[in-house]
């Protein structure tokens, strides 16, 4: 799991919907540049934004639109008024982000996508793919080549339970670390029939977010309006979880919280 790109850009590199629309139309080269962007807030409730995207531009190519070459020198300028040294000496290379993902964004695959900060209203982390097609900002972790038996473990009760015990805090929400979080969670050994099972159980909840295709994460996670069918397909899921981990349909937050605790202090031990 890796956290996404930095832009770091004074907000001249995104752009809303109607930004991009206006750009194009009066600099219709400008469209090869932009790409779509996805931070927490708009993956979570399904608003578009966008971004400019220089990294192996040709020059010659940026050299053709205008609106790309005067943000390029917008972002060089706001870096080099930074106070961070190392910011400055990033305005000398405005085209790219600060920060890039470790995933390039250029294979053919899609991304596991977890946001940084989620609301501890929900019951379940609002995680999903998204294409390679998408730049994928700081403010989310991503997992290139995901399986949906990752899908499956990362939304379950379990998993969630692990992130409210151990997470940090940003006021009530809870804050995802790839560190802290992801790396010390214990998964589960499981053979070909379980990760099956898992990957079934994980593939209902993705085909039951379809039946709802108006509505965003947000709309689909809220405990007040999530629906009856989505709830049963994480019900299925989290028992086929529960049984990779040798636990009881019924296993409390407690048990839950201290089964995942001693499999994770036989893992920094070096027992299986």
């Amino acid at each position: 799991m890796h956290n996404g790109c930095k832009l770091l850009d004074g907000g001249f590199y995104t752009l809303t919907s109607q930004e991009r629309k206006e750009a194009i139309s009066k600099d219709p080269y400008a469209d090869k540049f932009i790409r779509p962007y996805l931070g927490a807030k708009n993956f979570i409730h399904g608003t578009a934004r966008y971004c400019i995207w220089l990294k192996d531009a040709n020059p010659k190519d940026i050299h053709q639109s205008p609106f790309i070459l005067d943000r390029i020198n917008k972002v060089a300028e706001f870096r080099s008024q930074q106070k961070s040294k190392d910011t400055q000496k990033y305005a000398k290379r405005p085209m790219l982000p600060t920060r890039l993902a470790y995933y390039s964004h250029d294979e053919h695959t899609d991304m596991l996508i977890v946001p940084a900060t989620s609301s501890q209203r929900r019951e379940y982390l609002p995680i999903g793919y998204v294409s390679e097609k998408n730049i994928v900002s700081y403010s989310l972790m991503l997992i290139p080549n995901a399986s949906n038996f990752n899908f499956g473990i990362l939304e379950s009760k379990v998993h969630y339970i692990w992130l409210k015990n151990f997470c940090g805090r940003l006021k009530s929400d809870y804050r995802y670390s790839n560190t802290i979080i992801y790396n010390n969670f214990p998964w589960p050994t499981v053979g070909d029939k379980q990760e099956q099972n898992i990957s079934e159980t994980a593939q209902g909840i993705l085909n039951t977010r379809k039946l709802y295709p108006d509505s965003s994460l947000a709309d689909l996670y809220d405990p007040l309006t999530m629906p009856v069918e989505l709830r049963k397909a994480h019900e299925a899921n989290d028992k086929a979880v529960l049984k990779a981990y040798g636990l009881s349909p019924k296993a409390t937050e407690q048990e839950i919280v201290e089964h995942l605790f001693k499999m994770y202090e036989k893992l920094t031990k070096g027992e299986r």
